[in-house]
């Protein structure tokens, strides 16, 4: 494919918009972003049951952990420093880390787990914020992606998949009988009660990038009440909400979603992502059959499902970090597991953006965040502004870009001009280092990071992956 230009070579409003134009996207931009306008606002989000939560204006910080909890699942110091930046942002919603509801539902060794055990700590690190802050806790089981142990995968699936299996060793020893389905929905329920208990005002049901939530969304083939029909594929989902609502109706719930899906990627020619199988995909939800294509008809779906339930506040996601990274958080700059864009990654932003904006046109009543906006870089804030004036989003999240600069909604909205130096340039430190047993942070930018022993052991991580990727 034809070299991609970075978005920091596009000095001015003008030089981006006539890159869009060549690549024959459109992502909506404001030339001046104002900072008492529509970034600044208070946003009111109505919940089914907890009622009207305020945030105080239109920033979201986005569910970012760092692999750097203590073996337990309790916060460690690294927990709440990363929280304590949260707290300095300025953001009016703070949508709190993958926490998981049992230990082998752990991504990794040092992720957050939620019980009796921990549930004090978890107050301690919500009180670190401002209490003007509307903040939520991600509850989740990290399903395919478990792996609680330093011992390798240990993956818990909702069905054998044709192509991801053989990546994480799994099958059907590893699938997810009914009758444990309905443990662990008894567990997320606990577990959100744990989560009001320790303060916070809403917990998020995660349903996207591939692990358990989001799975169950493509188990067109799973016999029994689990799957199958839609009704099926979203019982594990429907049954959580429905069991928080009847035990902590004070406590808002939220999902955040990947909207659609593709099939798996895999290095091709040149280190360049390309689809692993051709031809028709039915395991994508939200995706046309193409495998590389949207449709979200199934999508819509579910999103009225969420609203009959109460459900007022959704975050839009994509796809999944683990195989198709590209369309989830485009970058110029593959992390170690990944694969060189397949595409420009204002594609990706562009793509995303548009399933947002078409989410929050035909679900008024919900409040949508927007994400995946951090390779915008300098222009996140003319793009968010755009799109919350538009009604394309309701709140602008912001994932990568709060590692490196945590302080971007302040800035922007005391008037100063962005610190440059600070902006994230999706370097894909902050997923390589985890990938490669470290700590999670952005070792480019933040000093803190770029201090510690284990960027000398990155900087090694990094060289093998880039020749991989020739």
């Amino acid at each position: 494919m034809a070299r991609i230009r970075q978005v920091k070579s596009l000095a001015s409003a003008a030089a981006l918009r006539n890159h869009l134009e060549d690549l024959g996207v459109e992502i909506p931009m404001d030339d001046e972003v104002d900072p008492a306008g529509a970034l600044a606002q208070p946003l009111a989000i109505t919940d089914g049951s907890a009622g009207t939560m305020t945030a105080r204006n239109r920033w979201a910080v986005l569910p970012m952990e760092g692999w750097d909890g203590e073996d337990d699942g309790r916060p460690s110091d690294l927990v709440r420093r990363r929280w304590d930046r949260f707290a300095a942002s300025g953001a009016g919603l703070v949508w709190g880390e993958a926490t998981a509801v049992r230990p082998d539902g752990r991504a990794n060794p040092r992720q957050l787990v939620l019980d009796e055990t921990t549930v004090e700590e978890f107050a301690v690190l919500r009180a670190r914020l401002d209490p003007s802050q509307l903040t939520g806790l991600q509850l989740t089981h990290s399903g395919r992606y478990a792996r609680p142990t330093t011992e390798g995968p240990a993956p818990k699936t909702v069905y054998e998949h044709p192509l991801l299996d053989a990546r994480v060793e799994s099958g059907a020893a590893e699938v997810l009988t009914d009758e444990e389905l309905d443990e662990l929905v008894e567990q997320f329920i606990d577990r959100a009660v744990l989560a009001h208990q320790a303060g916070f005002e809403f917990v998020d049901i995660k349903a996207c990038h591939g692990y358990l939530g989001h799975e169950f969304l493509s188990a067109f083939h799973r016999p029994g009440p689990f799957g199958g029909d839609l009704e099926g594929r979203t019982r594990f989902l429907r049954s959580i909400i429905t069991g928080i609502r009847r035990q902590v109706p004070d406590l808002g719930v939220a999902v955040r979603l990947s909207l659609f899906d593709f099939v798996p990627h895999t290095i091709g020619e040149g280190g360049v992502g390309v689809p692993e199988a051709f031809g028709p995909y039915q395991l994508a939800f939200g995706g046309d059959g193409s495998g590389v294509g949207t449709d979200l008809t199934e999508t819509h779906r579910v999103l009225d499902m969420l609203d009959s339930l109460g459900v007022g506040l959704v975050c839009a996601s994509a796809g999944s970090p683990y195989y198709v990274p590209h369309i989830q958080r485009p970058a110029y700059f593959p992390p170690s597991d990944g694969y060189q864009p397949p595409e420009d990654p204002l594609v990706g932003v562009a793509r995303l953006i548009a399933a947002t904006a078409e989410i929050a046109r035909r679900h008024p009543k919900m409040t949508v965040v927007a994400a995946g906006l951090s390779y915008l870089q300098e222009w996140l804030p003319n793009v968010g502004q755009a799109l919350v004036d538009q009604g394309m989003a309701d709140a602008v999240g912001l994932g990568r870009m709060i590692l490196s600069y945590p302080h971007m909604p302040a800035d922007v909205m005391a008037g100063r001009e962005l610190d440059r130096r600070l902006i994230c340039r999706t370097f894909s430190d902050c997923t390589t280092a985890p990938r490669s047993g470290l700590i999670s942070g952005c070792y480019p930018l933040d000093d803190f990071y770029n201090q510690r022993e284990e960027r000398i052991q990155l900087a090694a991580f990094k060289k093998a992956a880039k020749a991989r990727l020739r």
